[in-house]
């Protein structure tokens, strides 16, 4: 039985930012290891217009195409046996939704495994932008083995990845040094990084701050600069993974994760409980560069496919 409507973005075609709509969807009742939650802001990531932009393929058998994969909310109804990865799921529960289909949406009808409790010292900006750029920062962490005493080269230190790469690499003990625009190097020095500015003559740049050599590097860019600095560096492939560069890693011999890779995202879900609480503690810092209404979702994927301000964009419903 259909008891509610949701409004919803969709990409109506494949193409840029102009084809996604924002449309009326009915919703019907949470099934049992269901919830339904009404949405108090949704994370922004680079996928969500990658998926409609034709670069993973235009199967127009998807469309209409609903987007986005992370949002926070409460818990407005719950099926039988909804119970999430910290326990049962309660009606009036503040929580953080990871891995949904189509979160950006007014109202968002989840498996109970996706629901996790928001801590009460994040904003809903905070919570709903968290766990995507963490899950990814932590399986390139775990990846490469970072520990107390490397010197980690982190590229795209002050994205939205890459700033969790920082502070988790830091946590562990790690020396790191991330590259940046030179705006943002304020930014990595208050993270515990030390900053270099990417372009010409970045090799020379990083040998010079790290004479005795690199350990591992991260790529969260996918540059051929990227790549071809953290080759000339790291004497061990299997200490460089890129979360970008997928054909350089394989035509390289490093590392790639995410992209549908099976063990990346079984790493990324059992890390999900242990970040979230680290970011509750205030551990981990999420910046938010950007609110947009839901309404406007093809501005901000507009404005994210460019030059835009450090921190993670958000929609508000």
């Amino acid at each position: 039985m259909r008891i509610d409507k949701t409004r919803v973005a969709v990409a109506t075609a494949f193409g840029g930012p102009e084809v996604v709509q924002i449309v009326d969807e009915a919703l019907a009742k949470p099934l049992a290891g269901q919830v339904l939650v009404e949405v108090e802001a949704i994370g922004v990531n680079p996928f969500d217009y990658k998926s409609y932009s034709g670069e993973f393929g235009a199967d127009e058998s998807a469309l209409p195409l609903r987007l986005g994969s992370e949002a926070s909310g409460i818990v407005r109804a719950v099926g039988n046996t909804a119970r999430g990865p910290a326990g049962p799921i309660s009606v009036g529960d503040e929580v953080i939704v990871s891995g949904a289909k189509g979160a950006y949406a007014e109202k968002l009808l989840v498996p109970a495994d996706a629901v996790l409790p928001k801590p009460s010292s994040l904003s809903w900006e905070e919570a709903a932008g968290l766990l995507s750029v963490a899950g990814t920062a932590f399986d390139t962490i775990e990846v490469v083995g970072v520990s107390a005493g490397d010197t980690v080269l982190v590229h795209g230190a002050a994205g939205s990845v890459g700033s969790i790469v920082v502070q988790l690499a830091v946590a562990r003990g790690a020396r790191v040094i991330g590259t940046a625009r030179a705006v943002n190097h304020e930014a990595l020095l208050e993270y515990g990084a030390e900053p270099v500015e990417y372009g010409s003559g970045l090799l020379d740049r990083v040998k010079a701050l790290a004479p005795d050599g690199i350990a591992a590097a991260i790529d969260t860019v996918g540059t051929d600069e990227a790549v071809d600095v953290s080759l000339a560096l790291v004497s061990d492939k299997a200490r460089i993974v890129t979360i970008a560069a997928f054909g350089r890693a394989g035509k390289d011999g490093f590392t790639a994760v995410g992209g549908g890779n099976p063990e990346s995202a079984a790493r990324r879900k059992k890390a999900r409980a242990d970040l979230v609480a680290a970011a509750g503690r205030g551990e981990l810092k999420v910046p938010i560069a950007k609110t947009f209404p839901l309404a406007e979702v093809a501005q901000a994927h507009a404005e994210l496919n460019g030059e835009h301000p450090r921190g993670k964009f958000v929609l508000i419903p």
